[in-house]
Formats: structure tokens, sequence, C-alpha cells
């Protein structure tokens, strides 16, 4: 017999939350077919088959955390057997007549396995837990989300009535009986949110930095008008005059930090305790904070130092989308130098981070908006973006950190030095 279990993955990962089952007892599998997902702190993942054969048995249920080692699902391999000695002197090998019983169970694991196959709606785990729990039918559920990916807001207010079943045949015939009801407000009634999984993970963590790190904070305001002009003018035309490069802020943000620390290494760092030592890192691996449905994740931009301004735009993209689709492996979020929170589209104007431990830093840009400053003294508008900088002062000093905010602020103010440093 084969058993399946969650092996380790890494990253100090030590358990993991069963969000789904692709098979059922009695299924046949293939090698490397996906049998079960389950979801860590950082990533979801399925677990494939190693042999070809039946599913004998599920250990385990859907909504449970296991450790790692642990057995979840039991195979029998293909051309073995489970005849016993007397079947075989005998000659009973006939195959056995399943009981009335059996015949029932396989029927509804059959439909059981169809409807997990056809009946798939885009939520993250995290949400079609939620609504497990709440005894909730996600596909009833009116997805807000992009592409109408159902979120954990859309569960709850199907919960307490605010979405209406879009059943054509149905809407038609209440509407030709009953008067259309005046809007109401639903009342919210009291529920609970599992604390475990992702949430649980971000929470130990955040506290882990919060308790070991002396955070200190500091602000100011970074002129974005040049940039923005710069960024205007690459996605009006290429350099054929065809078709223009849509470049994120973002990406030259990442640029600017990098070209920073080559002045301030001590911001790509990491204190060893132990060993009474700050290792400055060979290379800058820059983290994304992203925002995806389940909980904060930070995907990493590796080798930022080796790559151009256009590549960065590239990866980051990439990576967040796999991120906010639970599509990213354990390789993408590895090995992170120093992070960036691009908070500003949401509508922040400042904010005091929480290291991602064991980094030493982290930099967070918040709302851009027009403003008067006074240049040469006279009064312009310019588009002013608030800036953060939070750091572990074990490591650097105020004075340090303000330097190397300065030194981000002069590329981004300055664009033309940014190319500059890349020639």
């Amino acid at each position: 017999m084969n058993e399946v279990k969650l092996h380790d993955i890494g990253e100090g990962i030590t358990e993991g939350e069963i969000t789904h089952f692709h098979v059922s007892p009695g299924d046949s599998v293939k090698i490397d077919q996906p049998l079960v997902e389950v979801q860590t702190d950082k990533v979801t993942a399925e677990l494939p088959s190693p042999v070809a054969g039946t599913v004998k048995e599920i250990l385990a249920s859907e909504g449970d955390v296991v450790t790692v080692g642990t057995t979840i699902i039991l195979i029998e391999k293909e051309g073995s057997t489970t005849e016993t000695p007397s079947n075989k002197e005998t000659g009973e090998n006939r195959p056995k007549q399943d009981s009335p019983k059996e015949k029932k169970e396989q029927s509804s694991n059959a439909v059981q396995t169809m409807t997990r196959l056809t009946r798939r709606v885009l939520a993250a785990p995290y949400t079609r837990k939620i609504a497990r729990e709440n005894q909730v039918d996600i596909e009833q559920v009116n997805g807000s989300g992009p592409g109408g990916r159902v979120t954990e807001e859309d569960v709850y207010q199907y919960m307490n009535g605010g979405q209406i079943q879009t059943d054509a045949e149905s809407v038609s015939e209440e509407a030709s009986t009953t008067p259309v009801p005046q809007a109401v407000h639903p009342k919210v009634e009291a529920s609970e949110i599992p604390f475990k999984g992702r949430r649980k993970q971000i929470a130990q963590k955040m506290t882990q930095s919060l308790y070991t790190i002396p955070h200190v904070s500091h602000f100011d305001e970074v002129d974005l008008t040049n940039l923005l002009d710069l960024k205007k003018s690459l996605k009006d035309a290429d350099p054929d005059g065809s078709k223009g490069m849509n470049v994120s802020l973002a990406a030259f943000f990442v640029k600017a930090i990098q070209l920073a620390m080559r002045d301030y290494p001590i911001f790509n760092a990491k204190l060893d305790e132990e060993n009474e030592v700050i290792r400055l890192e060979g290379e800058v691996n820059m983290g994304l904070a992203t925002d995806a449905d389940d909980g904060l994740i930070v995907p990493v931009v590796k080798n930022v130092e080796q790559k151009s301004i256009a590549t960065i735009n590239r990866e980051m993209k990439e990576l967040i989308q796999k991120a906010k689709t639970n599509k990213l492996k354990p390789s993408d979020m590895k090995g992170g130098t120093f992070t960036i929170s691009n908070v500003g589209p949401l509508g922040s104007t400042g904010a005091t981070p929480i290291i991602n431990h064991p980094e030493v830093g982290l930099m967070a840009f918040h709302k851009t908006k027009k403003m008067p400053v006074v240049i040469n003294d006279e009064i312009v508008i310019r588009s002013i973006m608030n800036v953060s900088m939070t750091f572990d002062h074990r490591v650097a000093d105020g004075a340090t950190a303000v330097a190397f905010t300065n030194r981000f602020m002069h590329y981004i103010e300055n664009p033309a030095a940014m190319t500059l440093e890349l020639i």
C-alpha cells in the first residue's frame, strides 16, 4: 500500500490545511495525477499520486490541518492483489459482488467526484473554507472579483441574504406573481472566522517580527512629476513608434531602491544575533507585499541588481498574478532581502508597516496627489507621493535611514540619473 503524505516543502512550513480532495475511495488514478489540494501559510499546492492504482482510503477531511509527515491517502498500486491464500487455493478468484449498500456508497462517491470535477468556481481555498463551514453552496454565490471570482465578502453577503439567485426561469416566474420588493438592508448576524491556515501563520510571523525588531518609521514626500512624464512617454511609443510600454511605477521604485543600496548596503542585510554579526547580502531580492484573497503574501523578484526596469516590471506582474490566483511556488517566495508595499492605489496616506523578519527594512508607497509646491520661488502644481521607511534600529540609525530614503528620492525625482546608473 502506498501512502500519500504531506511532505516537507521547506521555508519552515510544518503544517497545511486540506482544502479540497480531487479523488474519492475507489477511484483509479494515474502517476502524478493531482489527489488533494493543501494550503500552507505561503502557498497552495496539489499533492500528486506517486503511483498508478486505486484509492483505497482517505484518512483526513477537507478543512483538517495536518502536520508534515501525516498520511492523507492510501493507494493500492496497479497490479498488486489483495487476495488471501485461501482464495487462490480454492479458485475463488471471481470478482467480488458488491452489496447494495456498497453499490450505493460507490454511486455516492462517483457523484461527489463528478460534482467536484464539473462544479468548480473561481475562489481562493480560504474563501471555500468559509463557505463550507457556514454550509453555503459556493456555486450559488455570485462572484464580484475579477473574472467572477468569489470573495469572502461575497460569501458573507450571501449568508446575510444580500445576493439573489440569477436563475432566469425562477426570476421570470416570480416577477409575474409577486410585486417588486423594496430595497432593504439585511441584518448582519454575528459570525466567526476560523483563525488558522495562512491567517494564523501571518499573525505568528508578524508577532515574531514586532517583538524581535525595534521598529522605527520615518515619513517623507517624493515628487513623482518627472517620473510620471517618463512613464507616459514610454506608454505612448516604443523605439519604432508603433506600440508603447506600460511600465508600472513600482518597477521604477524597485530599481531606485536597489541603486540606493549601493551607497547604503546596510538596508540589504540580515542580523545574525547568535554569531553577533550583521551579514550584508550580495544580491538584492525584492519582496512584494501582495494582498491576496486569503491574506498577505510576499513573492520575491530575484537579483534585481542584474535586471533592467523592463524585466523587473514583467516579473513583478507575473508574480503578483500568481499570488492572487494561488499559483505561487515555494521558490517564488524564498530569499527576500528587502520588501516594498505599494498601498497608494488603495488610498493610504501613511503607515508604520511591520518588517518582514529577518530583513531589516521595508519601504511603503502611499497616495499620490497633485498639490502646489514652491520651486525657484514660484508656486507650481506637482504630483507628490507619501513614502514611509521602516527599519530595524538594531542595525541602522535614523540618520542613515533618512540618507537612504533621500538617495531613493533622488533617483525617483531625476529618472535620467537612474538610467545613467544602468549604463
